[in-house]
């Protein structure tokens, strides 16, 4: 059985710092600027013998109202609350501060267990730091420094009794702990057998669309922060759970604006990370507003999703707010075949992410695109169409030289990729290739999947094309004679 740990503390006392470092990677984004961290980030910690969970939460702030400091306080609360311990950080360099002292109270009446760790303490500049910690009357600090991986061995003497004390009274597997595992993987929501390998699917779309939303709307609990505000999440943030049944793994991802309005250090670091989100996915929903949807960043997020391979659904979302849905709809099919041919045929959902109508289409949508994602055409049943396309239509012949296409195969799925052999592929014109991709989608029901089709001659086979034969050596001596 293994125990969870929330690293809690005010804002940049190096919390995500200490959690990247307990998991081993990079998982949540640092930087100077505090406030960096507003969800709840979980991992599988690692620290000597010991197996836990940790959980890098928002900074601790003072305010207790809607705003956006005040509902990511309540959620920092909520992981102290359901934590078997917290890790309060202060920072020994700043010294202890007033809020310091009122967390601290509220960790007495909530928190199980309390370890107090005086952070960024390497050196005599956090020493006076360190000793005021004391006043906080929550026993003896440890001293640590995240950065430098000093403290971890008196870390570990703190969270051993604990870990011995949740073994000894844990009967019941606990539910709802997300967990991003060794592969960025996480498990939350309803409990999952170990065997079962979740569908990757990551929400990605302008700032303000409403993935956080519609995250929570699928895991049916307020997981992620949400808000009026645009851009609150910052990090691409994966959960484990099941989705009408079906093991999916989400990923949250930040708003993606235009490249030129993007000059914070913080938002590309943000954007990076959804990046590198779409790149594990196999299904990419992309999120849009009804209100403004396929504006040009949509078009781009869309596209990107394209290029790199993955599945993609579209989903606009407020559709609650939509007076006039029929016309609406059809103008949205409209302008996606214009606007996104290359995406032609890929599911188109109208969800409410707030009211969560719509949600049953969504899943539906997202299996049907990965099972085409992963379909495979026989190679017999390729070649016989293939000899019907170019019987309907042969390929051009420029210059005179006729080009043949003798043979076609599927060489690799998620997204379908074939090859086809013919006669003089670079002057085969792009016309005909989608031609062929088109005749692909329609006749073995590839709709909206990306498909990769390359053209290659029987010549680019031969290592020895184009290079001269060589005279040995003993016969060219002869012939100099």
């Amino acid at each position: 059985m293994t125990f969870s740990l929330a690293i809690v503390g005010r804002p940049n006392v190096g919390k995500s710092t200490l959690f990247n470092r307990l998991v081993g990677k990079r998982l949540a984004l640092v930087d100077d600027q505090p406030g960096v961290t507003r969800d709840l980030r979980e991992g599988e910690a690692r620290l000597g013998d010991l197996r836990f969970i940790a959980i890098d939460t928002a900074g601790l702030e003072d305010a207790k109202d809607e705003s956006l400091p005040g509902r990511m306080r309540r959620l920092t609360e909520q992981a102290v609350e359901s934590a078997d311990a917290c890790l309060f950080l202060v920072d020994a360099r700043a010294g202890i501060l007033p809020d310091d002292q009122t967390f601290a109270d509220i960790l007495r009446r909530k928190a199980r267990h309390v370890i107090l760790a005086a952070n960024k303490a390497e050196g005599n500049a956090g020493e006076s730091g360190f000793l005021e910690a004391y006043s906080l009357g929550l026993g003896e600090p440890i001293r640590l420094s995240a950065e430098h991986g000093e403290g971890l061995g008196e870390l570990l003497e703190a969270l051993s009794p604990i870990a011995d004390e949740v073994d000894a009274t844990a009967e019941i597997p606990a539910t709802g702990v997300a967990v991003d595992d060794e592969d960025g993987a996480a498990q939350a929501g309803t409990p999952m057998p170990t065997e079962a390998r979740p569908l990757q699917v990551a929400v990605i779309g302008r700032p303000n669309a409403g993935k956080s939303t519609l995250v929570n709307r699928i895991l049916g609990e307020d997981r992620l922060l949400t808000g009026p505000e645009a851009g609150i999440t910052r990090d691409a943030i994966s959960i484990r759970t099941a989705w009408d049944g079906t093991p999916v793994r989400l990923f949250d991802t930040a708003g993606m604006r235009k490249r030129a309005k993007v000059q914070d250090k913080l938002e590309k670091l943000s954007v990076a990370d959804g990046l590198r989100a779409v790149r594990f996915a196999e299904v990419v929903v992309v999120l849009l507003d009804a209100e403004k949807p396929f504006e040009t960043q949509d078009l781009r997020i869309a596209d990107l999703a394209e290029r790199e391979g993955r599945a993609v659904v579209l989903a606009v979302n407020k559709w609650d707010l939509e007076p006039a849905k029929q016309k609406r709809l059809s103008d949205l099919r409209e302008e996606f075949e214009r606007l996104l041919p290359q995406l032609r045929g890929a599911p188109l959902v109208t969800v409410s992410a707030k009211t969560g109508k719509g949600l049953d289409r969504l899943h539906a949508a997202v299996m049907k695109a990965y099972d085409i994602w992963n379909r495979r055409v026989p190679t017999a049943v390729l070649n016989r169409w293939l000899a019907e396309m170019t019987e309907a239509h042969p390929p051009p012949a420029p210059g005179g030289r006729r080009i043949r296409l003798r043979y076609m195969t599927q060489v690799k799925t998620r997204p379908p990729g074939f090859v086809v052999m013919c006669s003089h592929p670079k002057e085969l014109p792009e016309s005909y290739r989608r031609y062929l991709v088109n005749g692909l989608r329609e006749h073995f029901d590839m709709a909206g999947t990306p498909i990769r089709l390359t053209f290659r001659s029987q010549a680019d086979k031969n290592p020895y094309k184009g290079r001269r034969k060589s005279t040995p050596s003993r016969l060219r001596k002869h012939l100099d004679k």
